[in-house]
C-alpha cells in the first residue's frame, strides 16, 4: 500500500463570502515542492470568481487518467523493445448526468498521437499495448468514467 498527499489552500482574503461573489482559486500544493495554481472551471462558476488560467479538477482528472494511460504504455512499449520518440494525447472528459441523475465526468477519451523510432508495432500489437495499459492505470481503474483510446495516431 502507498499513500500520495496533496494540500489544497484556499484564502478568504476580504471577499465577501455569504454573498458568493468570492474567488474560487486557489492552489494544490505536492509534496515535491511543486504548486498548482487551480480554481473552479468557468464552465461552472463564472469569471471573476473562476480564474481561466488555472487548472480546474476537471482538466485534472482527464490529465491524471491521460497521464496514468501513457506511463503504462511507455512502460509497456520499452518492455518490447519499441522505441517511443513521442507521445502527445489531447484527451477529452465530458461532463453530463450519469447514471444516478448527478453530474458525473461520463466519458474520457483518450487520443494519443505516438511517434516511434525504428521498427513501428503492428495495428494488434498497438491495440494490446492500450488495452493492457488501460488495464493497468490505476486512476482508470478507480473511477466510474467510461475510459476510451479513439482516433489513434502513429507514425
Amino acid at each position: 500500500m502507498s499513500e500520495y498527499f496533496a494540500t489544497v489552500e484556499w484564502k478568504r482574503y476580504s471577499q465577501n463570502f455569504l454573498n458568493r461573489q468570492y474567488s474560487r482559486a486557489h492552489e494544490w500544493k505536492f509534496e515535491g515542492g511543486v504548486v498548482v495554481p487551480a480554481s473552479s472551471s468557468p464552465h461552472i462558476v463564472p469569471i471573476p470568481m473562476s480564474v481561466a488560467d488555472n487548472v480546474d479538477p476537471e482538466e485534472a482528472f482527464v490529465a491524471s487518467i491521460s497521464s496514468c494511460h501513457m506511463l503504462f504504455f511507455l512502460d509497456f512499449a520499452s518492455r518490447k523493445k519499441l522505441i517511443v520518440e513521442q507521445y502527445i494525447d489531447k484527451a477529452v472528459g465530458t461532463l453530463a448526468i450519469g447514471p444516478n441523475g448527478k453530474q458525473m465526468m461520463t466519458e474520457v477519451v483518450l487520443k494519443p498521437e505516438v511517434i516511434f523510432v525504428g521498427e513501428r508495432p503492428s495495428p494488434e500489437i498497438l491495440k494490446a499495448l492500450h488495452h493492457q495499459s488501460h488495464e493497468a492505470c490505476f486512476i482508470a481503474n478507480s473511477v466510474l468514467t467510461n475510459v476510451r483510446v479513439d482516433e489513434v495516431f502513429y507514425k
